[in-house]
């Protein structure tokens, strides 16, 4: 069935396609439920506010796809604020719920300068299937709040002012503080080892 990008009104959806489609899978944006549920693979994609992309998610019922796809063990990708909303709260504007994917609240980055635009290096976990062949490339961010702490899955860092969460391996479930579909060579690799996993 190819890879699914989720469009709820939020997220680089183009540039996206044309990374995954380098992939040789067939790509398509779509907001369809039941496409989305059952794509071999999913792509939460997402700029902006935790909040605004949580109602966006909300209107097309995408809270929902992302939690059956949860239920179902099927492989599914969040991307910058995609990654953060599969988390329980975010504190941007307020307090606001995620999906809840993760147990972990979405705060604003300690540093004298944000957003954090740019590249940076991840401290990937020994056990990644995402970095594998590129653990020791820059990727590219934009973002001001991020996940911090110790979670209980395979997770990997990036400093910047703090030690902050910039990806998640969790069985079915990965996600990229950094825009792979933005960081060359280097995230289209990254890209590639998803899709490999799926």
């Amino acid at each position: 069935m190819g890879i699914a990008i989720l469009d709820y009104g939020s997220g680089n959806l183009r540039s996206a396609q044309r990374a995954f489609e380098k992939t040789g899978l067939p790509v398509e944006i779509t907001a369809d439920f039941d496409t989305a549920l059952n794509a071999e693979g999913l792509v939460v994609p997402g700029v902006g506010a935790f909040s605004a992309c949580m109602s966006g998610l909300s209107k097309i019922k995408g809270d929902e796809i992302v939690r059956k796809r949860r239920q179902l063990s099927r492989p599914t990708l969040g991307i910058c604020v995609g990654m953060q909303i599969f988390f329980s709260e975010g504190v941007e504007h307020g307090k606001h719920s995620g999906v809840g994917i993760w147990n972990a609240t979405v705060e604003k980055l300690a540093s004298p300068i944000l957003p954090h635009m740019g590249w940076n290096t991840v401290s990937a976990h020994s056990d990644s299937i995402l970095f594998k062949g590129v653990a020791d490339q820059s990727f590219y961010f934009v973002h001001s709040y991020a996940v911090k702490g110790e979670l209980p899955v395979l997770a990997s860092t990036t400093f910047y002012g703090e030690e902050f969460i910039s990806a998640v391996e969790d069985q079915s479930f990965s996600a990229t503080q950094f825009h792979p579909e933005k960081s060359g060579d280097a995230g289209l690799a990254l890209i590639r080892n998803w899709v490999t996993s799926l």
